[in-house]
């Protein structure tokens, strides 16, 4: 059989990028092999050709201008894995404009500019493909685009930040602090210097969007989601989560409301059921839970970030990329559909509660609480209480209501009105429960 030498050009030499290279070569005559096609890296854009790298490459293979990639004629596939979004954003444009099929692992690319790039790659009828992007290995868009493509999707659940699923793990296994669990996650890599985007929520309501734009094809802007960090999680949550029979986790939420058509769409520290699967996932592991029409509930596992898992997604897309080249009519590229879904307020999204004030230890407390609660029309299915944490030398309650389901706007509405209550210390600890069934 003769075969065309395809010409790869590779935009981005750090972490991950030198995991795709190193596999690219050492695995060379392997996946050659099963694609039944020879290719070549032919050119690597870097930022700075002087920085000292992890990898051998020879040197007229790099160039600091990635505009090189894309006017080359005789590269057909573009790897972007520069990671930010100004830079990548122009040269993942440009390249679809030139008809060169782009792989990508950039969530925040997507998140930010993903209704705009698939909107030109199907227009020039030139693939994106980012697998990569929400998981590392776990083979979530792929399954999303063949696998379950026979689906509506009602759900997708998952817990798709590997940082914050290590420190909250941490804290409930080793019982450490919050912060003694974050330092341990940068000791070991696990976290970056500056993990803002880890615990503030915003890795994995990056991943959400695009796996909400994937799943129902409309697209969605960074201010549709509502996202909650892991920062205010404590010690005392997990005791009472326990107690309860429940864990905490950092849950990516998408919801299907046929009722109006509206999706709902949030990431925040939820309590998970000790008997649901994803309370099982601990550590560096990333979980989504996607429920179908057909296929009701699936769960995918693995490890969701890092140099080879993440490498190993990328290579899988430039495989596909590779085979498409011979037959592009075919291309699996994410084809957007445009549908039009309103995203639902989170005013209006509704799951049980669970809330820890701190108070001061007397009399009457628990029915000015309740009464507080009733005139919203809010019920009380348990409450609980400990005098554990100490208020410049005096005891206070930790004070435990778990509600039954009701707006957050309303719930809203009862804190505001029990800030006036003087007995109250602090701002209430809030957490949804999740009962992982569907509206």
């Amino acid at each position: 059989m003769t075969r065309q030498t395809l010409q790869i050009g590779l935009a981005g030499l750090g972490t991950v990028g030198t995991g795709v290279y190193e596999t690219l070569c050492r695995n060379h005559d392997l996946l050659e092999a099963r694609v039944q096609m020879a290719y070549n890296v032919r050119k690597i854009a870097v930022r700075d050709l002087s920085r000292p790298r992890e990898v051998e490459v020879a040197p007229e293979l790099l160039t600091e201008d990635w505009q090189e990639l894309v006017n080359d004629p005789e590269i057909d596939i573009i790897i972007e894995l520069i990671g930010g979004t100004k830079v990548a954003y122009e040269l993942v444009k440009a390249a679809l404009k030139a008809g060169k099929p782009v792989v990508t692992g950039n969530k925040a690319l997507l998140a930010e500019y993903g209704s705009e790039l698939f909107r030109i790659s199907l227009e020039k009828g030139v693939p994106l493909y980012f697998e990569a992007s929400c998981g590392g290995g776990i083979p979530i868009i792929q399954s999303l685009q063949n696998s379950l493509i026979c689906n509506n999707v009602e759900s997708i659940t998952g817990i798709i930040n590997g940082t914050s699923n290590y420190i909250l793990s941490s804290m409930e296994k080793g019982g450490v602090s919050y912060a003694d669990a974050l330092a341990a996650a940068q000791a070991k890599g696990y976290a970056e210097a500056d993990p803002t985007l880890d615990i503030n929520g915003w890795d994995a309501a990056h991943k959400a969007l695009i796996l909400a734009m994937l799943a129902y094809g409309t697209p969605l802007a960074p201010d549709k989601i509502s996202v909650y960090g892991i920062e205010r999680v404590t010690s005392t949550d997990f005791a009472f989560a326990e107690r309860l029979g429940y864990t905490i986790k950092l849950l990516v939420v998408i919801k299907h409301h046929k009722e109006g058509d509206r999706l709902e769409l949030r990431v925040q520290p939820s309590f998970v059921p000790q008997s649901h699967l994803l309370s099982k996932v601990d550590g560096v592991f990333n979980a989504i839970a996607v429920k179908g029409d057909i296929v009701g509930e699936t769960v995918f596992y693995g490890r969701g970030a890092g140099k080879n898992p993440t490498a190993s997604a990328v290579i899988g897309d430039v495989v596909l990329a590779m085979r498409e080249c011979r037959h592009p009519e075919y291309h699996t590229g994410f084809l957007p559909y445009t549908k039009k879904m309103a995203v639902m307020p989170q005013e209006e999204t509704e799951t049980p509660y669970y809330v820890r004030f701190l108070v001061q230890d007397r009399p009457g407390v628990i029915a000015a609480i309740a009464s507080e609660l009733a005139k919203l029309d809010i019920g009380i299915s348990a409450t609980s209480s400990t005098p554990h944490d100490m208020v410049d030398g005096m005891p206070r309650n930790n004070l435990v209501f778990i509600l039954h389901s009701c707006p957050w706007g309303r719930l809203r509405k009862a804190l505001k009105a029990l800030r006036k209550h003087e007995y109250i210390e602090r701002h209430p600890a809030v957490f949804r429960i999740e009962t992982f069934t569907n509206n």
